[in-house]
């Protein structure tokens, strides 16, 4: 992998009297471009897309699982969930869902009304409960990091307030617990307190210090303590392997890179929306969000609904395509994707794992296992029918075996018992059938 700065630094595209780092007037109109002028062409990350399309089962089965669990009493009349198939993109029949993967819901017969006649419903199976009792006790181990989370998520924000549904809306992809707005407000009120009509906005109360560092510079202090020399924060750049920048993007993000490090958690309110300085800060923002998220990726529709209170443009989307180094679009499953790149390796596997996805693992081995199951039992009935066709064949062949030989014994002797009466030389078989066949027997 050819680091960004590697490859700028050895362009021999631009003259040497016209460098930016060396000409000054230069360098001031060539960062004066506007950054939505400049375009990276979108290329396509085979390995990167490779790891959303793992995540398919996993999202297919989660979707249906928190179908279920959000009904009250957690539980739901199959044909209900049948009608909601279009909406939770199943692929197939909701009771072929429940064979392929056997250990997540169970049916049972129960009544709509009073008078109605039972109809099977679905409930968490006692192996789902189980996995929802260790997911507890996880959140209530890492409630510190739930913690950090929320409040870095406060802190970036213009007003240090988010409103609490759009919170809520993304607590999956940070992996927060359900009812994190409630229980962290209410062992935190140092920290956290619900403001506006009905309590709608989640407001920061004190500035926690601790928690204005971005992973960027963490990563320089660290890079700091061990090699003993100040590090500059600044991100680290992966570009694919055998991606082309034109000239002109060379050099503006030559002078990019050269721009300090600006924290999402400074104040950005002098920046102007069209400088690099604010680029520089959008992406310092993307980077944290990311960061932050479990799969250190998200939805760049996601990422859109907090323009507002992260203060950065509608035209936001373009950045990530603008950073290829830095970011990636996937396409995977209809929807547009930001993903980290330095949080996976070449393989597409995840590098820096965040705590919570123990939680994602422990429920794919608990689905992984109920699919098992289903494979097992499709082959030993595949098997079974094997078999079956087997033996009919042989009995088949014995019944076809044994007809012969009572039909050949049978007409042999009638055709011997002919031949004696007279004598003409014996004749064949199928002599006799053609001289039947034709009316003509042997004393005409």
């Amino acid at each position: 992998m050819l680091s960004l700065r590697q490859y700028l630094s050895s362009s021999q595209l631009v003259p040497k009297t016209l460098n930016p780092r060396i000409h000054p007037i230069y360098k001031r109109l060539h960062r004066s471009m506007g950054v939505s002028s400049l375009k990276v062409a979108w290329r396509k990350d085979a390995t990167l897309d490779a790891a959303i399309e793992r995540d398919k089962r996993f999202r297919l089965c989660s979707r249906v699982v928190r179908e279920v669990l959000n009904e009250p009493g957690h539980r739901i009349p199959l044909r209900y969930l049948e009608k909601r198939r279009e909406r939770l993109r199943l692929p197939f029949r909701a009771k072929t869902f429940l064979s392929r993967f056997p250990n997540l819901l169970e049916l049972y017969p129960d009544r709509i009304k009073p008078s109605s006649p039972p109809v099977p419903f679905l409930r968490p199976s006692p192996r789902l409960l189980s996995f929802l009792s260790l997911q507890s006790s996880i959140y209530s181990h890492l409630e510190p990091l739930v913690l950090s989370k929320v409040c870095k998520l406060l802190m970036m924000s213009r007003h240090r307030a988010l409103p609490a549904h759009k919170l809520f809306s993304v607590k999956r992809d940070f992996g927060l617990p359900d009812d994190f707005l409630v229980s962290l407000v209410g062992r935190h009120p140092h920290l956290f307190r619900l403001v506006g009509a009905g309590g709608d906005h989640l407001e920061l109360v004190s500035w926690p210090e601790e928690y204005a560092r971005s992973v960027i510079e963490h990563r320089a202090d660290e890079e700091s303590r061990i090699i003993g020399v100040r590090m500059r924060p600044n991100f680290a750049i992966r570009l694919p392997k055998g991606f082309y920048l034109r000239r002109e993007m060379r050099e503006w993000t030559r002078d990019w890179l050269e721009i300090p490090y600006i924290s999402p958690y400074e104040d950005a309110s002098r920046l102007h929306p069209a400088s690099p300085e604010m680029e520089k800060r959008n992406v310092a923002v993307f980077h944290e969000l990311l960061s932050l998220s479990v799969l250190r990726r998200m939805a760049v529709p996601v990422v859109g609904k907090f323009s507002e209170e992260y203060r950065y443009s509608n035209e936001f989307a373009n950045t990530f395509t603008r950073h290829p180094g830095i970011f990636y679009v996937s396409l995977k499953g209809g929807i547009k994707t930001a993903m980290l790149r330095e949080a996976y390796d070449e393989h597409g596997e995840l590098v820096d794992r965040d705590p919570f996805l123990q939680i994602k693992d422990k429920f794919m081995e608990m689905m992984e296992e109920g699919h098992r199951e289903w494979m097992e039992r499709i082959r030993n009935k595949r098997e079974a029918v094997q078999k079956d066709l087997e033996l009919m064949a042989r009995k088949n062949a014995e019944l076809s075996v044994g007809d012969y030989e009572t039909c050949t014994d049978g007409r042999s002797q009638q055709v011997k018992s002919s031949t004696d009466g007279n004598n003409d030389e014996w004749q064949s078989e199928d002599d006799v059938q053609d001289l039947n066949h034709l009316g003509i027997s042997n004393q005409s």
